[in-house]
């Protein structure tokens, strides 16, 4: 079995500060092979926001993954934000935008989904796809992790990440199997499946951290991979209590190269 951790959109800044230390006692108590976090660290990419959401990660005991959200660059410094987006986050966080993870038979290929000339909308780039499918790796479950995710619901009011709809074909048609996003604060998991299944699953995280109230809660998954079967944890930690509840468990199986609830 292997085991990834997936939060995102932490928002130092506007964090839930009480939620803090039980978030990060969850997270180091999963014992994960990788910790997967898919942007927005920061709430406005200043620098003190930069430090408390890098001391985080510090105390993070597993490897980690990390890749920038549209929150973790300049939004009203306009020449910072054009000519040096990513000068914090490298200073801070890391130096590569598109990390690789690979643990057990899993590979995950980070993208940098942000566009500094939209600043919220984002992008991905068919140099972008051509690289996630260059370092497809045959004998993996190949996973790719970017802020922005891939597909909607309907009722969500924020503009799909540029790109979007011929990124996910391609992903499909070359072997990604699973992607990891966040960006909406809104959880989602099989959504997008359909009764016959889907080559790829995309788990659309919620906010691990953020305290804007219109978002109700919390949250963080943990993926245990074994073999063809995926066993979900969702931990939520709703705003109207102190703390996490005992997670929900939720499954899914790949059969004939197309994921399916179990």
């Amino acid at each position: 079995m292997t085991r990834i951790l997936h939060l995102s959109d932490l928002h130092f800044g506007l964090e839930r500060q009480p939620l803090v230390d039980p978030l990060l006692d969850r997270i180091n108590g999963a014992r994960a092979d990788l910790v997967v976090v898919t942007g927005d660290l920061t709430h406005r990419g200043r620098s003190a926001q930069f430090a408390q959401a890098a001391a985080f990660l510090r105390r993070i005991e597993a490897p980690l993954l990390a890749v920038p959200g549209n929150h973790d660059i300049p939004l009203y410094k306009l020449a910072d934000r054009m000519m040096r987006p990513y000068r914090r986050w490298r200073r801070a966080i890391a130096a590569n935008l598109e990390p690789v993870g690979h643990v057990g038979n899993l590979r995950v290929q980070g993208v940098n989904s942000v566009d500094p000339m939209a600043w919220q909308r984002g992008i991905i780039t068919p140099a972008q796809v051509a690289r996630v499918i260059a370092g497809i790796d045959p004998a993996c479950i190949n996973i790719v992790a970017l802020h922005h995710p891939m597909q909607q619901r309907p009722q969500v009011d924020k503009a799909l990440m540029q790109g979007a709809g011929p990124a996910l074909a391609r992903f499909e048609a070359e072997g990604v199997q699973l992607v990891l996003s966040g960006h909406l604060h809104l959880w989602s998991i099989g959504a997008f499946l359909g009764e016959q299944g889907r080559p790829i699953l995309q788990v659309q995280a919620g906010t691990a951290l953020c305290a804007r109230p219109g978002d109700r809660q919390n949250e963080f998954a943990v993926l245990d991979f074994a073999g063809p079967d995926l066993l979900v944890e969702r931990h939520v930690a709703p705003m109207t209590e102190p703390g996490f509840r005992p997670p929900e468990h939720l499954r899914f199986i790949r059969r004939d190269g197309l994921w399916r609830p179990a």
